[in-house]
């Protein structure tokens, strides 16, 4: 895994979730929460606000490192979603942030719905810049690889816009997938799973330019670009960013969490027709 080289750095500049995405994800009652692909636990203490015990599993221990770090009591166990580290039916909810798209639905979705107790929330949340804004969508074409920055582009992004579609970026289709880059679950066939329901939190968050350049550093495709490539390409953010809010000192910055969650149905006995 290519974060744990940045882990500290991800913690800091990578956001969490806002409470009403995760007060909206988590069942009432919920004593038992597993954060899946955990990182350095940024998911786990937002999920430790409502729920009494967190287990964080998580295969990259430069990450876990830093979360035993930040909050000793979550419970941190090595571990990934294809093998999950827990016993049958002991949790009362199993979640995934921004982690799903490295996992193997067919070997992980099979091990959700076993460490579930009948009735748990199987959820994924993605938390990330507002993409239905101008220029958050500029920065990211910027931050690609060989992309020029042409001052006074047809993005206008000296003024930020709100959002066009405040509360539902994509929708559920008739599935239940939420649709986006990386935003998609579709459970195997049979899975024991009920119907899906997606929602969708705008947020802001406050940070120096330096910060966020920082943070689009952290993704996975300048974290193993070349140095050459990186360099060109957070140069570009900046510079940017820099034209477009002349002497910030910080700035607003659009964010969005994406929330997609289905219900285990309840396990059938042996011998039962």
């Amino acid at each position: 895994m290519s974060f744990g080289t940045i882990a500290a750095e991800y913690d800091r500049l990578r956001s969490g979730p806002p409470e009403a995405a995760i007060d909206w994800l988590v069942p009432a009652g919920c004593q038992v929460a597993v954060d899946l692909g955990a990182g350095t636990g940024l998911l786990s203490r937002a999920l430790a606000r409502l729920v009494p015990r967190v287990i964080a599993v998580e295969p990259d221990e430069r990450m876990a490192a830093v979360l035993r770090t930040r909050d000793p009591v979550i419970e941190a166990r090595q571990g990934r979603g294809e093998a999950i580290p827990l016993p049958d039916a002991s949790a009362d909810g199993v979640f995934i942030s921004s982690a799903w798209h490295w996992m193997d639905p067919e070997r992980t979705v099979p091990e959700i719905a076993r460490v579930l107790r009948d009735g748990g929330r199987f959820g994924v949340i993605w938390t990330s810049r507002d993409r239905e804004v101008d220029w958050i969508r500029e920065l990211q074409r910027l931050r690609e690889p060989g992309q020029p920055h042409e001052p006074g582009g047809s993005a206008e992004v000296g003024q930020p816009h709100e959002p066009s579609r405040p509360t539902e970026p994509g929708g559920p289709d008739d599935q239940g997938r939420s649709r986006g880059p990386h935003r998609e679950v579709t459970l195997p066939d049979g899975s024991p799973f009920g119907p899906a329901e997606i929602a969708s939190f705008a947020f802001r968050r406050t940070m120096t330019i330096g910060d966020i350049v920082g943070m689009l550093g952290t993704y996975s495709g300048l974290i193993t670009a070349s140095p050459q490539d990186r360099e060109s390409a957070l140069a570009r953010v900046r510079a940017a960013l820099e034209e477009w809010f002349p002497g910030a000192d910080e700035i607003d910055v659009p964010m969005r969490s994406v929330c997609w969650r289905t219900d285990r149905t309840a396990r059938v006995a042996p011998g039962t027709p």
